[in-house]
Formats: C-alpha cells, structure tokens, sequence
C-alpha cells in the first residue's frame, strides 16, 4: 500500500440529469414527485453555525425561515420522508416531526440535512435533500450494483433526496476508535483493501477518511466491518488514476499503515481478488441493470474530454492494457474494469 497527497483543485461542476438517464431512473423506480424541491429550502433568511458537542465547528449550519414558511416546508418534508421509505405511504410520518434542518455550504451539491423524529418515542432518523447531479446519481447506481451497500434515494427534477448512511466517520474512526484493543486490526486492515479496490474499479473518487463511515457488526466471536462511502460527488469526473485510490490521500494514512502492518502482499492479492469474485457474481445477477445504465449515460456529459484521455492513459499504465486508449467515456472505463475483472475471476 501506498500513500500521497493527492488534491483536488476545484470543485466538481454540476451536470443536469439527461434523457437517458431519466428514462433508466423510470424504469428502476427512482423517479417520483415530490411535494418541495432543493430550491424551495434554499429560501432562508440566514444561518447559524452548528458545533459539535465539544465546541468544534462541524461545517454546517442552521437556515432559519419565516414561521409561515418553515410550517409548510417541514409539512412537505413529511411527506418527502415518506416517498423515501414507504413509496409515499404518509401513515408512517402520522406521529414524526421535523426537529431541524441543517445545511451544508461546504459540498458540491450543497445539501441539507434532515432530522426527523418520532414523538411518540424521540427515535429520530436523517435523510438529506440536494441537488440533482447525474454523475452523483451514477455513482449511487454503481455502488447499488458493484457493492454489497444497497442505496435509497429518489429523484424529482432538480432534487436528489438520499437516505442516510449509518456509521462513524472514518476520520474520527481512524483518530479514536481503530486501536481500540476489542477490534481485530487485520479485519479493519482488509476491509480497507476490499474498499481500495471497489473505488478504482467504479471510478469512486475522492474517498478521503471523511467521506466514508465505517460499520461495525459484532459477531459471534469477533466483530466485523465495512467501509461505506457516503459522498458520490468525485464519481468519475478526474483524469488523474489516483482519485480513485484511496490509499493515495494523506487522511486515510492510518488505514494504510494498519495495511503495512498487518498484511503483506500475499494477504493483499487475496483480499483484492476476493473483491473482484464479489462484483463478477453482483455483475452476473445485475447485468441487465448495469447494461440499462450503460447504455443511458452514452448521451450523457459526465466529465470533460481532457480527464478522459487523462484517466485511461492512466489506468492502461495501472493495468498494463492497452484496450483504455479505446475508451472514449468514463463509463467505458468502468465497463472494461468490469470485464477485465470477470477476465481476471475466469483465469
């Protein structure tokens, strides 16, 4: 394993959803209508910072709203909340409330996050509503199918509603928890590995520590984990390989050095190829899904020609495969991952 700096300089430009990737979020029953969009929480007066429990700022911020208006937003947001979990069922929101709404500045999208509660017995949940971006939208379709996360979120014109992603930042995962002596280091350490190797093969781009949350399962005798990611925005956008390698950013140099440690390169070839067996058998099952999205981003802008050229000079070095200088799109790239590793699985 290895570590970097890499940097992205500028942020990602938005890409608006085009009609064949419309028709396939149809089709896949991600599309519906929605009471409010991204633009109506956009009305507020102005914002006041959220910290955290212990005075940090947390980069999001509290909008207020006129009492008029915050009333007929968090009515809409109910029944958004519904679409997201019931298919619009709105006997499930009978006994919630919106407790607040935050926003974010900070990310691509820009989005807002949404605390529901239920006041019959205070459980509350989050969901967040942002704007519609198309390679964001490819990324949480790619990871529905390459992964074994399964992704909730709907789509209506220009907003994106997602469910919320549980687990512990990786950051502060990596600063307080990773050395914790109830956890096994080699399991953290492959499945670090495992996660290294869905996000070069999907084209997942920056996967720095806070952009992914761990989950941690106890087991029988021991405990298991996942790394999950939970921001889609760099999904294919970069020309340069080590985006899409997250043992490349400074930030995950605890993951990395757990790897240095704990694996070698016989352990490490295993668990990368046991990943790769993982997407062939998802591949297989979900191949006329993964066909559909291909064939709805062929008319799709989802990057500049630039980072293309960029990113399969790039990956026909990484690979030693010539094929990439064919690529003429990203999601070409992602298709000859694919099937190399199916190539790769067959040997």
């Amino acid at each position: 394993m290895e570590i970097d700096d890499v940097k992205i300089l500028r942020k990602k430009p938005i890409f608006s959803v085009g009609i064949g990737l419309l028709k396939y979020l149809k089709m896949y029953q991600r599309e519906a209508k929605l009471p409010i969009s991204y633009y109506d929480l956009l009305h507020f007066q102005e914002t006041a910072p959220v910290m955290d429990k212990y005075g940090n700022d947390t980069f999001w911020e509290t909008p207020l709203y006129p009492p008029h208006l915050q009333d007929q937003l968090y009515e809409g947001l109910k029944v958004v909340y519904a679409v997201l979990k019931a298919s619009g069922n709105t006997r499930i929101v009978q006994h919630k409330v919106i407790d607040r709404i935050e926003y974010c500045a900070f990310g691509n999208t820009r989005p807002f996050r949404v605390r529901i509660i239920n006041r019959l017995n205070d459980v509350y949940d989050y969901f967040y509503i942002k704007q519609a971006d198309a390679s964001r939208i490819y990324g949480l379709e790619l990871e529905e199918i390459l992964s074994p996360n399964q992704v909730n979120y709907v789509y209506d014109r220009d907003t994106l509603v997602e469910e919320h992603i549980v687990g512990i930042p990786g950051d502060m995962f990596s600063k307080d928890r990773i050395e914790h002596p109830d956890y096994n280091q080699t399991r953290i350490a492959k499945e670090f590995v495992k996660f290294n190797e869905r996000c070069i093969i999907s084209l997942l781009g920056d996967m720095r520590a806070y952009n992914f949350v761990m989950q941690i399962t106890p087991d029988f005798d021991d405990f298991q984990f996942r790394i999950r990611a939970i921001d889609f925005d760099q999904q294919f956008y970069e020309g340069n390989p080590k985006v899409y390698m997250p043992q490349f950013f400074k930030e995950n140099f605890p993951y990395v050095k757990l790897c240095m440690e704990h694996l070698n390169d016989k352990t490490v070839l295993q668990y990368q190829q046991e990943e790769r067996s993982s997407i062939v058998h998802r591949v297989r099952s979900e191949r006329h899904r993964i066909k559909d999205l291909r064939d709805a981003s062929q008319t799709q802008q989802l990057s500049t020609d630039e980072n293309i050229i960029q990113l399969r000079e790039g990956y026909a070095r990484y690979y030693g495969n010539d094929n990439y200088f064919r690529c003429k799109s990203m999601t070409d790239i992602v298709e000859l991952n694919v099937k190399n590793v199916i190539r790769q699985v067959q040997l």
